[in-house]
């Protein structure tokens, strides 16, 4: 198998396939998927090398992508990399501040935008003395530039501007001149605590990636059609979409995240990489559908998932060929109810559906399991190229997150349990700081993880987050993930941040589903004028008590939470509570909400 570095990857696959369907993308204003061919992915590609070098860009040089998904998008990293340049996403739902740190942190002189709200953004951090912003190309035709802007261009205009002999003779050159170890991303962390660190991945890490892959998944390559969900700023969806550019697939990019689940029907994906949170609404769902069935189809739900189960988990999970009369349910269940379902969704077609970025619930993953989604639960990191583990296709042990990929090193630190892991996918550093950099190795180069975790042969388990765990005024130390991660299971339940930090007890701030709860309120005849009056009603605070003590059953009793309180907003990016990867910044909450915090813990 071929492992193509990054600067020619497009080019050799547009050889290989040539007027096949590479990518799909909706178009707004038609309001219809159209289709990129190979053959065009790389033209296009080729295109934006060229205008990159007109513009006077340099091998090594910083570009930064600030944008929703959208095929520009990976015009652009493929364009850098066939200059030797580095690539540097930034999260479309960034922050000026941020930006501005990013920019400035990785010398970045040239961004492209997508959106007005990316530009209007960047174009602020380029009037600051301080920035080393010099250009601005915004690849949404309809976007305003401001007035006194002189500089910016639009991604059209930009790409007709490199096409002569030169130009070409440049670029053909640095393709040539390519290195394995040359820089191919700085990826910057979300920054939980403290500030953001730049994760420096060489072509090398993604070459690997691709191989190890390879040798782990058996795939029907160019027949998947893969959804880009997540953003391309997030390591698990951009090492996902190389691969399956590698592997020849089809990438269906979905531009607004708001439009994930129309997408999903209009495109039925065969492959889409997730985040929990997605499975978690599904899950959800369906438990909300058979609570309300009654008679037979409640029968039906019933004996459907128990036969799933059945077959699934403690048969062929085990290597064993189910009885004949499970058989032959199962496969009447799969081509109805789970038909059905999966229908519901637009994910009928599934072939895998990797799950990462948080721990997933056992529930949820037994769940879809039974009902025969092939979700596949995985770990892993910026700073390791994303996998480090995952479900295998067969014989996954529920609890882990997965057996640890071929030729990565694993072992767990004897002092505090850390996870730590080497290998070829484990990043050089951390841009600009040799003492963060220093700290993340032990003295032999393993990295250290910060999670904390344990190994049974080849099977790896995530515990908790190191630097989340919370110690209690009583000494008693708490996982909030954990609880986190078991609690946020109920349809009732939003979102939940688990407070415990030198308290003298857990408590925790719960964003309630709105729409459920209103659901409820109505089918129990509870009257309230605005869904805030919900939050202090004495039955619905005594149904949320009876649905949470029930889902903390198997935690130790300092570990349950014993008081909490309602938000009427939920947690967010804009409003601070939220990183760019949706991970709960706990600091912030604990100082933004501490006079609401305060109340659980009067005497």
């Amino acid at each position: 198998m071929n492992y193509y570095h990054l600067s020619i990857l497009v080019h050799r696959q547009a050889l290989r396939y040539g007027r096949k369907t590479a990518l799909k993308y909706r178009n707004a204003e038609e309001k219809k998927w159209k289709n990129i061919s190979w053959k065009k992915f790389s033209e296009n590609v080729m295109k934006t090398a060229w205008a990159m070098a007109e513009m006077g860009v340099q091998e090594g040089d910083k570009i930064a992508v600030y944008s929703q998904n959208m095929p520009q998008y990976l015009f652009t990293d493929f364009g850098s990399y066939a200059n030797r340049c580095v690539s540097v996403p930034i999260y479309a739902t960034s922050s000026p501040t941020q930006v501005e740190y990013i920019i400035n942190d990785a010398n970045v002189k040239l961004l492209f935008a997508g959106e007005q709200f990316q530009y209007n953004n960047a174009f602020k951090v380029q009037q600051k003395e301080s920035s080393a912003l010099k250009k601005i190309i915004v690849f949404d035709p309809k976007v305003k530039f401001h007035p006194e802007d002189k500089t910016s261009i639009y991604f059209d205009d930009f790409i007709a501007s490199g096409e002569n002999s030169h130009t070409e003779v440049t670029v053909r050159v640095r393709m040539k001149e390519r290195r394995d170890d040359d820089i191919a991303c700085i990826i910057y962390t979300s920054g939980t605590t403290g500030e953001p660190k730049g994760v420096v991945l060489p072509h090398s890490c993604f070459l690997q990636v691709f191989r190890i892959h390879d040798i782990r998944l058996t795939m029907t390559s160019n027949k998947d059609l893969s959804m880009n969900f997540l953003p391309l700023a997030h390591i698990f969806e951009r090492a996902w979409t190389y691969y399956a550019i590698h592997k020849g697939m089809t990438t269906a990019i979905n531009q607004d995240a708001k439009e994930i689940q129309k997408s999903i029907k209009q495109v039925k994906p065969t492959i889409m990489c997730s985040v929990p949170r997605f499975w978690e609404k599904v899950y959800a769902g369906v438990h909300a559908k058979v609570s309300e069935s009654k008679g037979f189809m409640k029968w039906l739900y019933t004996s459907s998932m128990k036969t799933g189960r059945k077959y699934n988990l403690d048969y062929k999970n085990n290597g064993l060929r189910a009885p004949l009369g499970t058989r032959i349910k199962f496969f009447i269940y799969n081509n109805t109810v789970f038909r059905v379902l999966k229908m519901v969704v637009g994910i009928e077609k599934g072939n895998i559906f990797p799950c990462a970025g948080a721990p997933v619930s056992d529930s949820i993953v037994e769940f879809l399991m039974s009902v025969n989604i092939p979700i596949i639960v995985g770990y892993g990191l910026t700073e390791t190229t994303a996998t480090v583990s995952f479900y295998p296709e067969q014989r996954f042990v529920i609890g882990s997150i997965g057996t640890i990929m071929p030729e990565v090193e694993v072992r767990i630190d004897e002092s505090n349990n850390e996870i730590l892991v080497k290998g070829k996918t484990v990043m050089r550093e951390y841009y600009n700081k040799p003492e963060a950099t220093a700290e993340s190795f032990t003295e032999d180069g393993f990295f250290r993880t910060g999670d904390a975790g344990r190994l049974e042969g080849n099977v790896l388990y995530l515990t908790e987050r190191i630097k989340d765990l919370f110690k209690t005024a009583n000494g008693k130390y708490i996982a909030p993930q954990a609880i986190e991660t078991r609690v946020g299971e109920d349809k009732y339940i939003d979102m939940i941040a688990i407070i415990a930090d030198e308290r003298k007890f857990v408590s925790a701030l719960i964003v309630p589903d709105y729409k459920a709860l209103e659901e409820y309120a109505d089918e129990n005849n509870i009257t309230y004028n605005k869904p805030e009056d919900l939050f202090h009603n004495v039955d619905i605070l005594r149904m949320l008590d009876a649905r949470i003590e029930l889902l903390q059953a198997n935690f130790a009793p300092y570990e349950k939470i014993k008081k909490y309180r309602l938000l009427p907003e939920p947690f967010t990016m804009e409003g601070g509570e939220l990183t760019n990867t949706l991970k709960i910044k706990r600091k912030f909450v604990a100082e933004k909400y501490k006079d609401l915090i305060d109340t659980m813990y009067k005497e």
